[in-house]
């Protein structure tokens, strides 16, 4: 049984033959494989713990460690893999923190080539979750900055090695494969990184619908999770004209001489006045009901500026735009038909490895809609949210204000830092939004300041059905040393791989009604004539009464029918 549910959940991915587990040779001593477990139910339709250490045994003896990236837990303790293993963990579909790259590529690149191995082979298993996205990440950089590949041809041996013919690339997330090209550049010059606080001064947005949430993310607690530290609402958003100038992209403003502070003044100074005319008639109508056959600017969408009344500052170069649109519902319900996000990197984006380090202090990230991140990983994003996106930045000088960081790759032979595991149970879930989907929700506070769409019937329809695409795993497959593929593919319809719901329900009474926010109760405790509480009473407890088991019929359990004592007054 527990065989074919790992079957079914592998789906387009060929099972080993000799262990029947889910894994690759990416090269002959990089293995990428999905995260094994060793609790029920997960382990009946995943790599079981035991089945991937005996096969790593027989194949390799001692000469393999593990590299985990999962800051949902791995699902098993280290001692089940002989502590053999390195934690560098972060949330599911998105890139790592940079920082975490030149000592992930340390700890690899020592263990490989220690002079101590002799020769005889090391290997170096990477997994996640699925052994795809966090895995084909960290492998396909390691490639690059330690064996000299190409971006171009180590994307396409993680592919060649781990998918199927027509179920896509093996890394496919845009923000994942912009973290591949910052690790090129990295390795090309130098391997230096300097981490800095960034301060997010403006979002400029072009092709703005009705009800987009906006907000401001980024990485705390070494990687493992990922905090919201700004959402903008309505009174923090200037809304422009429809000019010239608000069309162009956000770097025509700047013009030859790149200088990102005067492109602000311009902006500002040829629009702001229109911009808060809009905005003040904006304020008046934006809670006037709409009917169903208005959409406001659904058309097209407006041209923003969000600018945040208070200073948003995050801690590292690491920077997530989170974008999510809702409409208008109704019992405290919302219905979400658009999520996606987007990472970037202000030391890169600000030129730091071409400038030895000393990366520009500001600058501007521009992105469109269609080459942002997805839901969980794939291209689907629901409806348009914007059309184009511009996010001005600014890095905290750290001899005033900011702390700076320079971190280099450790040294062969220098102890390489790690990062503390998560809960290998699955208790700390890495990132609250990590589940999210189109579809209705429960209305939240941090929602309440920001606009909604006029109607449900408004949003624009695009397809929103389930694809490929929509599965991080689908199209996985495995393969031998020498790339050889073992076994065919069975059946031309990929099954799904997403993981069943065992989660049991926790409400003792699904059924109980539930009461509206603010229901008031009166207290009667101690009130006379009153009685609070309830409480089963047997006729002998009443005066004179016999026991219930006495009694022959129906008719005696009657109140008229218990005699009552003389000796027994009238109740008072």
């Amino acid at each position: 049984m527990a065989s074919l549910l790992r079957s079914i959940v592998a789906g387009p991915r060929s099972r080993h033959p000799e262990a029947g587990l889910d894994l690759c040779y990416l090269t002959d001593n990089i293995i990428a494989t999905s995260g094994p477990s060793s609790t029920y139910p997960q382990r009946a339709y995943r790599n079981p713990t035991d089945a991937l250490v005996r096969f790593l045994d027989s194949k390799h003896g001692t000469h393999w460690a593990i590299w985990e990236f999962r800051a949902e837990g791995t699902g098993y303790p280290d001692s089940e893999v002989y502590n053999r293993i390195r934690h560098y963990p972060w949330p599911d579909h998105h890139p790592p923190p940079f920082a975490l790259i030149p000592n992930i590529m340390a700890s690899m690149r020592n263990w490989l080539k220690d002079p101590a191995a002799n020769g005889e082979g090391r290997v170096v298993v990477v997994h996640c979750k699925a052994g795809k996205g966090r895995s084909g990440t960290v492998a396909c950089s390691y490639l690059i900055s330690e064996e000299g590949w190409k971006v171009g041809d180590a994307l396409k041996r993680f592919t060649e090695r781990r998918m199927r013919s027509g179920f896509g690339a093996g890394v496919s997330i845009p923000s994942q494969l912009r973290w591949i090209g910052y690790v090129d550049r990295w390795a090309k010059h130098g391997k230096l990184y300097v981490e800095r606080q960034v301060e997010v001064l403006e979002v400029h947005v072009w092709g703005l619908r009705d009800g987009v949430k906006v907000a401001v993310e980024g990485f705390v607690d070494e990687g493992r999770t990922i905090k919201m530290f700004h959402v903008f609402t309505r009174e923090e958003r200037i809304v422009m004209d429809d000019t010239p100038q608000s069309r162009g992209n956000f770097a025509d403003l700047v013009g030859l001489n790149g200088n990102m502070k005067v492109a602000k003044q311009q902006i500002t100074s040829q629009l702001v006045g229109s911009a808060q005319t809009k905005s003040s008639d904006d304020k008046q109508t934006r809670d006037e009901p709409q009917g169903a056959d208005q959409t406001g600017t659904e058309s097209g969408g407006s041209t923003v500026i969000f600018r945040p009344s208070t200073r948003v500052v995050l801690p590292s170069n690491d920077i997530n735009i989170d974008i999510e649109r809702r409409n208008k519902a109704t019992y405290g319900w919302t219905m979400v038909t658009s999520v996606a996000h987007v990472w970037f990197n202000a030391y890169f984006e600000g030129h730091g490895p071409e400038k030895r380090g000393v990366a520009n202090n500001d600058g501007v990230f521009e992105i469109d809609w269609d080459a942002m991140d997805g839901i969980k990983g794939s291209s689907r994003k629901g409806t348009r949210s914007l059309d184009r996106m511009a996010i001005v930045w600014r890095a905290l000088d750290g001899g005033k204000e900011g702390v700076t960081q320079i971190i280099r790759q450790p040294r062969r032979g220098e102890p390489v830092a790690e990062m503390r595991p998560a809960d290998w149970k699955g208790s700390e879930g890495g990132y609250d939004g990590m589940g999210r989907d189109l579809g209705l929700r429960v209305q939240s506070p941090s929602s309440a300041d920001v606009s909604k769409a006029s109607s449900i019937k408004s949003a624009k329809s695009e397809k929103t059905t389930k694809n490929d695409d929509d599965d991080p795993v689908a199209g996985v497959r495995v393969h031998g040393p020498d790339g050889e593929e073992h076994i065919p593919h069975l059946g031309s319809s990929p099954a799904s791989t997403s993981e069943p719901n065992l989660a049991a329900s926790t409400d003792s009474n699904p059924t109980s009604p539930v009461e509206p926010e603010g229901t008031r109760h009166l207290d009667l405790a101690g009130v006379p004539g009153t009685a609070t509480g309830a409480k089963h009473i047997s006729t002998s407890e009443l005066p004179d009464g016999r026991p219930e088991r006495e009694m022959k019929n129906s008719k005696e359990h009657l109140l008229g029918n218990v005699k009552r004592s003389k000796d027994v007054g009238p109740s008072s």
